[in-house]
This record gives structure tokens, C-alpha cells and sequence, in this order.
């Protein structure tokens, strides 16, 4: 692990972490009276809270798959609650500010670091130079 990988870890960590507050603070200011949505704030923050850890200290790659899809989830479950309403549960604009703001910015941080630190498993990496490429 270099340190590129370690710098991309703790962003990671760290988009992990800001959402899992930001939800920590909605649960316990309303969010655990609303069915269906508060036991799932207490399962994002739970499992959040976990993958950050594990994530900072170098665990392996199905990590940083498992958080991108829990926070394309969020992001998902996110423009849902704007629109057609999730469990039946709607909110509007980036309310209840500012913490829609701050947890929709660090789980779409979380999605570009985790695409970009898994682009090498799924194939999607620079081609690999040859001799015969340097030489012409």
C-alpha cells in the first residue's frame, strides 16, 4: 500500500464518517420517531461507522465496494425522499439543513473515491507500457 492508497483510504474514512455523524445527529434530533427511516439511519450509522475503521486501517477491497453501495444507496435513498417519497416519508430541498447538505456531499465523495480506488479490480486501469511502445 502506498500512499496514494493511504490518502484515498482516509478520504474514503473520512466521507464514511461525516455521513454516519450527520445521520447520528438527525436520528437523535426526530428521525427515530419516523418508521422505517430511523431504525435505517441506525443501520447507515452502524454499518458507516464500521467500514470507516476498517477502511482507514487498510482492509480489503470488498470494503470500498460495500461502501460505495451503501452510499449510492444513500444517494438513491436520498433523491427518493425529495421525490416520490421513501416509505412514504418526503422532505424538500436540502432539509433539514445543514446536514441533507453535508451527508449528500460526503456520500458522493465516498462514491468517486471508492469507483476510482476499485477502477484497477474491474479492468479499468492505464494500459501497460512495453518496450516495444517506448522504442517508437
Amino acid at each position: 500500500m502506498n500512499i496514494r492508497d493511504t490518502t484515498v483510504n482516509v478520504g474514503i474514512a473520512c466521507g464514511l464518517f461525516a455521513s454516519a455523524g450527520s445521520h447520528a445527529y438527525l436520528y437523535l434530533h426526530g428521525y427515530q420517531h419516523i418508521p422505517m427511516i430511523g431504525p435505517g439511519f441506525l443501520v447507515l450509522v452502524a454499518t458507516f461507522g464500521a467500514l470507516g475503521v476498517l477502511i482507514a486501517v487498510g482492509g480489503p477491497a470488498w470494503l470500498h465496494l460495500t461502501a460505495l453501495v451503501g452510499s449510492a444507496g444513500a444517494v438513491a435513498a436520498f433523491a427518493l425522499s425529495r421525490t416520490t417519497g421513501l416509505f412514504g416519508f418526503s422532505e424538500r430541498g436540502l432539509q433539514p439543513a445543514p446536514h441533507a447538505l453535508l451527508s449528500l456531499l460526503a456520500e458522493l465523495v465516498v462514491v468517486a473515491l471508492t469507483m476510482w480506488s476499485l477502477r484497477g479490480i474491474f479492468g479499468v486501469s492505464r494500459p501497460v507500457r512495453t518496450r516495444a511502445a517506448e522504442i517508437r
